[in-house]
């Protein structure tokens, strides 16, 4: 079932016994990190702090921290029905009988029906606070590491328009809380709302911003959601939750809100106004040095009357974000495809942190098939910041890195199956020489060809007979093992 508001989705999580409440008091400078990286490494439930010693609301965590929340986050068993669907939407052949005019505009249906809907009033709203009553310290917001710069509001959904064009972007990036009226916009170089910033500034006019803390959670996902800069978020988001999203028009900016969020920011970019943003501790499991990063001030703090406060922690893997960035793997693998159809399979192991691996399967027809992909996944959208990708016959289990690492191993000549480059990395990477571009490298651990120059006949690989297979699976509680 699709979960229109956040507070639905974690009522359905502890009738289930997956979350649980802690009514003790948990300072969140450093303490919450403590008890949540237990938790995340166990695989434990959703957690809802309800006496934070620091704001005024209960202080939800760890709530996608399982790829089965995280795919119930979403109105489904698993994260592949939503990859199914886009690709039943992807079809392009023509309509054939009553029957396939009737999937046809079934396919249309899908998609006119999940525009998001504009509403008049909203419960986001029935608590404003405006000027000097904005208190961004109400938010009980998490300093995660020692040596972060401070209190940092993460998993707030950042709402810009672009100046010129008007089209909406929904990102996801950390807030640092630098006063009770101000924070900072960590929006990286490759963002969109960064070029929405930019544009603003090339203009000489301030940029209108709102930030929605706690929204259904279809709404948080497509936010981190790598999409095309022309692909509205909310519809991507009315799509996966196969319902429209309520929106509200902001009461002091040009844009609107999911009705149904916990707390909303909004205020304006001046042009050239900048603050130091940092260090943080971040999912590479290293600290971000500080940089000077946009500074919003809030001019108006709406919410709902009893809110709750959602939040994440980051650091070195495993951690929450983990089945987001397999959720994007998952639903973004039939796009992938339509592109580069080659691809059989493909995963982004989480201690890659989103960017540093990409493990790809291929149906190899012809001479550097594989250098072909490499390149072709380099050109690919936010894909194209992997700096390590490694490609293997489609007979591999990507998944199954015991498998992988079985074919990068052995089937890897490293003076001829290495391709080498250099291009764009991600703006977090701390080994690259310089700041947002270093070397990459493919390793092609398919089998080769004799086109490739490979002058030996590859052998066979040991497979056991299926026959026999058969006869001891059926057999096998005679063995008594």
């Amino acid at each position: 079932m699709p979960y229109a508001d956040l507070r639905d989705f974690l009522r359905d999580l502890e009738r289930e016994g997956d979350l649980t409440r802690i009514r003790a008091a948990v300072d969140p400078h450093l303490e919450v990190t403590e008890i949540v990286e237990r938790i995340v490494r166990q695989r434990g439930p959703a957690l809802l702090f309800e006496n934070p010693t620091s704001g005024d609301m209960p202080l939800a965590i760890n709530v996608f921290g399982t790829d089965r929340r995280m795919a119930k986050a979403l109105g489904v068993r698993e994260l592949d029905e939503i990859g199914q669907r886009i690709r039943e939407l992807l079809k392009p052949e023509l309509p054939h009988g009553l029957g396939g005019l009737r999937d046809a505009m079934a396919k249309i249906g899908t998609l006119r029906g999940v525009p998001p809907k504009k509403v008049k009033t909203a419960p986001c709203q029935d608590v404003v606070l405006r000027g000097a009553d904005v208190d961004l310290m109400r938010l009980p917001g998490v300093q995660a590491w020692p040596e972060d710069g401070g209190v940092f509001l993460n998993l707030g959904l950042t709402h810009t328009r672009h100046p010129e064009t008007g089209a909406r972007n929904l990102g996801m990036y950390r807030l640092q809380r630098h006063s009770r009226n101000q924070v900072g916009m960590h929006w990286q170089i490759h963002k969109d709302s960064n070029a929405h910033h930019a544009v603003a500034e090339r203009r000489g006019e301030r940029l209108p911003v709102a930030i929605a803390f706690g929204c259904p959670p279809a709404v948080t996902y497509a936010a981190s959601a790598p999409l095309p800069a022309d692909i509205d978020e909310y519809l991507f988001a009315g799509f996966v939750n196969q319902q429209r999203i309520d929106m509200v028009d902001c009461l002091s900016v040009p844009l609107q809100v999911p009705a149904s969020a916990q707390v909303v920011l909004e205020g304006w970019l001046e042009p050239g106004e900048r603050l130091p943003e940092g260090p943080f501790g971040d999912h590479t499991g290293f600290y971000t040095p500080v940089e000077p990063f946009p500074a919003l001030t809030v001019d108006v703090m709406t919410m709902q009357r009893e809110p709750v406060y959602q939040t994440i922690v980051v650091g070195r893997p495993p951690q929450e974000d983990g089945p987001l960035g397999k959720a994007t793997e998952r639903i973004f693998l039939p796009l992938i495809q339509l592109t580069v159809p080659e691809i059989v399979d493909y995963d982004l192991p989480v201690e890659g942190v989103f960017h540093n691996c990409c493990i790809v399967s291929i149906d190899k027809r012809f001479p550097k098939h594989a250098q072909k992909v490499m390149s072709a996944i380099w050109g690919a959208g936010l894909l194209s910041l992997s700096k390590l990708i490694v490609v293997v016959d489609a007979d591999c289990d990507v998944h199954d890195y015991s498998q992988v690492a079985w074919r990068a191993f052995g089937n890897v000549d490293y003076a001829h199956d290495l391709l080498l480059t250099s291009g764009p990395v991600d703006h977090l990477d701390h080994s690259a020489y310089n700041q947002f571009w270093g070397g990459k490298l493919g390793i092609d651990a398919t089998r080769k060809l004799p086109t490739e120059g490979y002058p030996r006949e590859w052998p066979e690989m040991l497979v056991q007979d299926p026959a026999i297979v058969s006869r001891v699976t059926d057999r096998w509680k005679e063995y008594g093992l």
